[in-house]
């Protein structure tokens, strides 16, 4: 048994640092937006289509007419869980991107593929105070680069954001989370290009039994002021066992470099399991 562990620990790793190496924006397990600790169990493949559509049009001419609204961003994603223990867990994914660019204003169908990776243990693994635990990234991208805000030239898409994250649940108030990233200086930076590749985690969740098992209200908050920093405010209503859709209001913290001031999300998610339990 222990060298099964130990065996699938080393797995998991080479291929997170295969997928990070060298290389891809997607999405692990969020809350609405940023990066959150629940990890896919073991077998279980997740599926995402994620549409953003933004609340305002542009303010500057890019990649279209002054005051046209830009393409919404549609994502394709599969995450699945690798490791098939309780206490530690792991999830590997890639995710399919087109449409305008959140950061850049520009269109990102060129490199539309990037990659994902998370290990971590969940709440209550080592007794009833443990809380959960994340490490991981995302955003790993397949053509390298710098920022090119405001202009159509074509970007680096390899934002390579690292993460580590911790949260608890405190009956009744809910799950609570708090943690730090850090991505490319290059493409990370401000309207003025000054480097801004770090920032806070804050996120808040709770399940509103009062009303539904099937509702799910969250805030999630990525500081920082790049262009994916940004607070979200948003609920899920659980349509099935394994599929709820999200209902999203993301309001980026950097205007001048995001191009429009805030974004509409809907997120239609579904799991399924690989053994079919």
């Amino acid at each position: 048994m222990k060298k099964r562990l130990v065996k699938s620990i080393i797995a998991a790793v080479m291929i997170f640092s295969a997928g990070t190496t060298g290389t891809a924006m997607a999405t692990p397990s969020t809350h609405l937006w940023s990066p959150s600790t629940d990890i896919q169990p073991y077998g279980v493949f997740h599926l995402t289509a994620d549409t953003y559509l933004s609340v305002k049009g542009e303010d500057e001419q890019v990649g279209g007419a002054v005051g046209s609204r830009p393409d919404p961003v549609i994502n394709m994603g599969l995450t699945l869980g690798i490791l098939p223990y309780e206490k530690l867990q792991m999830e590997i994914g890639f995710d399919h991107i087109t449409g305008y660019s959140f950061y850049t204003g520009s269109d990102l169908d060129d490199s539309p593929m990037y990659f994902n990776a998370k290990l971590g243990i969940p709440e209550g693994a080592f007794g009833e105070y443990f809380p959960a635990l994340a490490i991981g990234g995302y955003m790993f991208g397949t053509r390298s680069g710098e920022a090119r805000a405001g202009q159509t030239a074509e970007p680096g898409t390899d934002y390579n954001i690292y993460y580590a994250k911790i949260a608890k649940t405190f009956d009744p108030l809910g799950r609570f989370s708090v943690g730090y990233y850090k991505g490319n200086e290059k493409l990370l930076v401000d309207e003025n290009g000054k480097e801004e590749d770090d920032g806070l985690l804050l996120a808040w969740e709770r399940t509103m039994t009062e009303i539904s098992d099937k509702l799910w209200l969250s805030i999630d908050y990525m500081g920082g002021d790049n262009g994916f920093s940004a607070i979200s405010y948003g609920f899920s209503w659980k349509f099935a066992p394994n599929v709820s859709v999200i209902f999203a209001y993301v309001d980026t913290l950097n205007d001048k470099l995001a191009f429009v001031e805030d974004w509409f999300t809907v997120q239609v998610d579904i799991d399924f399991n690989l053994f079919g339990k």
